[in-house]
C-alpha cells in the first residue's frame, strides 16, 4: 500500500482464520504485536473499562489493568515500549509501560477521545468528528489536523483507527463500514463493508454490537477485525475490486465453532 494515495482501495475480503474473543468486551481499541492482541475497552459486561493483553492463539487474557469507574476507556496505540489510551469525555489519556501496564503519566486534550493510532513519529487520534489530530508523543501538543471527506462530503464519527502502510483505516461509528483515508488529502480512497461479519455474529440486528476494532500485523501483513461484544476476531484477506489479491501468508489460527466458509463470508465493499 505504499502508493495507496494513487490507488483505488475499494475492497472485498475473504476470511482466512477465526479466533476466539471475549464476548463481554466492549472493544474500543485493538493492536497486534508478537502473537498478542492488546485491547482497550469501554465498560464491559463483567468489568470496568481497561487495558488487556490477550494470547491470540487461545483467546486467554494474560494481563489486564482496570480503569477507575469514572473513566470510559477508548482507543489505544502501542508506541515503542509504551501504550497510550484515551478516555471518552473526561479529556484525559494514560501512558503505560507496555511490558507491565504500569502507569507512567497522564496527558490531556480538549476534545472527546475516540480512536488512536500512530505513524511511527506522532500519535493520531479521532474525536467522533470528521477530523484526525496528530499529537507529539512527548508532550502531546497538537502537531497538525486533517479533515476527512468522501464524495458526499465530510465523514463524521471516525472511531477506532489503524495506520497501515501510509493509510488510516477507520471504523465509522454506528455503521459496518471501515474507510481508508489518504494522509495527503484526507480523502476516503476506499472502504470495506463488514455487514456480513456483523450478521454472522448477531443475526438479529442490535445497535449495541458494533464493528469496532482493527489491528495489523505488519511483519506478516495480516489484518484482524472484531467489534463490541463480538465472540470472534477475524483475520481477513483484502481483495481489490479487480480481484487481485494482496500477497499474504496463511497462518494456522484457532478457528472458533463456525461453519462459514471464506466464500460465504466474502463481503462486497462499498465506495
Amino acid at each position: 500500500m505504499a502508493d495507496a494515495q494513487d490507488t483505488d482501495l475499494t475492497f472485498n475480503y475473504r476470511v482466512l482464520h477465526i479466533y476466539g474473543h471475549d464476548s463481554n468486551s466492549q472493544v474500543e481499541g485493538l493492536e497486534y504485536v508478537d502473537g498478542f492482541i492488546y485491547e482497550g475497552t469501554g465498560p464491559c459486561l463483567n468489568a470496568p473499562s481497561g487495558l488487556r493483553k490477550i494470547d491470540m492463539t487461545t483467546g486467554n487474557i494474560v494481563m489486564i489493568r482496570e480503569l477507575p469507574l469514572n473513566y470510559f476507556g477508548e482507543g489505544i496505540t502501542l508506541f515503542k515500549d509504551k501504550i497510550a489510551q484515551l478516555t471518552y469525555r473526561t479529556r484525559i489519556g494514560f501512558v503505560y509501560e507496555k511490558k507491565t501496564f504500569d502507569l507512567i503519566k497522564e496527558f490531556y486534550y480538549p476534545t472527546e477521545g475516540w480512536g488512536m493510532t500512530n505513524d511511527g513519529q506522532n500519535l493520531i487520534m479521532s474525536d467522533g468528528s470528521d477530523t484526525l489530530r496528530w499529537l507529539d508523543p512527548e508532550d502531546f501538543h497538537e502537531v497538525k489536523r486533517l479533515a476527512v471527506k468522501d464524495d458526499k462530503g465530510p465523514v463524521y464519527k471516525l472511531n477506532e483507527l489503524e495506520y497501515i502502510d501510509g493509510v488510516i483505516f477507520a471504523n465509522v461509528f454506528e455503521t459496518s463500514r471501515i474507510v481508508c483515508i489518504s494522509l495527503e488529502t484526507g480523502r476516503v480512497i476506499g472502504s470495506i463493508d463488514l455487514a456480513a461479519l456483523l450478521k454472522n455474529q448477531f443475526p438479529i440486528k442490535d445497535p449495541l454490537y458494533l464493528a469496532n476494532g482493527i489491528a495489523h500485523d505488519a511483519s506478516r501483513n495480516r489484518l484482524f477485525i472484531t467489534g463490541k461484544y463480538w465472540s470472534k476476531i477475524y483475520e481477513l484477506e483484502l481483495v481489490n475490486k479487480d480481484h487481485r489479491h494482496h500477497k499474504r501468508e496463511v497462518h494456522p489460527g484457532n478457528p472458533g465453532p463456525d461453519n462459514l466458509s471464506p466464500a460465504t463470508l466474502e463481503g462486497a465493499a462499498r465506495k
